[in-house]
């Protein structure tokens, strides 16, 4: 457990997954990036999906829910899932917590990979996974995944989405502004249409959850950008901006996907941002 002004904050870890390493990296050259993160014999690197649970009195607040586990084998043999070891119902539970107690999810967005557990089967059934909580995403967001354009079929799924929107749960916001008092949410572009990263600040603290923009510690460099992203020029502006800040302001990042770093701080190094101090969220 760590905190930061009046907030508790704890990893959630979801289970492991992998996808391939070109499109993690997108223009940098394998030589490069499997220094980094070593691919499997499909070409694929290992990534977690770790979620940030917030808690504060009477409010459970969890940012992103991973994949779930409503897939089929076949999805979970294109995509080396994982969640024997780890997935969020038991990381709530080692917590004290259940899905039950969560009050709000902010979804930073609509990706299989960080909305999946919204919602979950019960006897052949799709419902929402998180019956007492408010879901809260950005109104540009969710239309653009309504659009369902053809770049990104294969992230949106239906399941993952529709049930939230009838649900009555559902809460659309817009730009960038404090959510609750001390939890900012940050819209950008470049990944997806207004992506939302989730920054938790108070008593001159701030904690930065980089969702896509900084999948993981290897993509602080500025060209090292996913194939993923629909605007890749966009991210790296983006990416820039957002770390000039984290630097200045001295923000710690926490990463959803990266295999080994949770958490770090960010420094500029001689050739752009560096990570320092890398440790788990319970050593804030």
């Amino acid at each position: 457990m760590a905190s930061i002004g009046s907030y508790q904050l704890y990893t959630i870890e979801t289970g492991r997954f992998g996808l391939d390493g070109g499109a993690m990296f997108g223009i940098v050259p394998k030589p490069l990036w499997e220094k980094q993160i070593s691919p499997d014999e499909l070409n694929r690197i290992p990534l977690k999906a770790r979620c940030l649970l917030i808690e504060s009195g009477d409010q459970l607040i969890l940012v992103d829910n991973g994949i779930g586990d409503k897939q089929d084998e076949k999805f979970a043999s294109i995509y080396a899932l994982d969640n024997d070891s780890e997935d969020l119902t038991r990381s709530l539970f080692a917590l004290g917590f259940s899905k039950d107690d969560v009050t709000d999810v902010i979804l930073t967005h609509l990706h299989f990979d960080h909305c999946g557990g919204s919602t979950q089967k019960v006897n052949g059934k799709v419902e929402v996974a998180f019956k007492n909580a408010t879901f809260h995403v950005q109104k540009a967001h969710w239309d653009w995944a309504e659009l369902n354009n053809a770049r990104e079929k294969a992230s949106f799924f239906p399941d993952n989405i529709l049930p939230l929107a009838s649900s009555g749960q559902l809460h659309l916001v817009e730009g960038r502004f404090d959510l609750f008092p001390g939890i900012e949410v940050i819209p950008v572009d470049g990944h997806t249409r207004a992506m939302q990263l989730v920054r938790v600040h108070g008593d001159g603290r701030s904690l930065l959850f980089t969702a896509d923009l900084l999948p993981t510690h290897a993509h602080l460099s500025p060209a090292w950008n996913m194939g993923y992203d629909l605007w890749p020029l966009t991210t790296i502006d983006e990416k820039g901006r957002l770390l000039e800040e984290a630097i200045k302001e001295k923000w710690h990042l926490f990463f959803e996907h990266d295999p080994v770093v949770s958490l770090c701080d960010v420094v500029q190094g001689s050739r752009g941002p560096e990570i320092a101090n890398p440790r788990p969220l319970h050593s804030l």
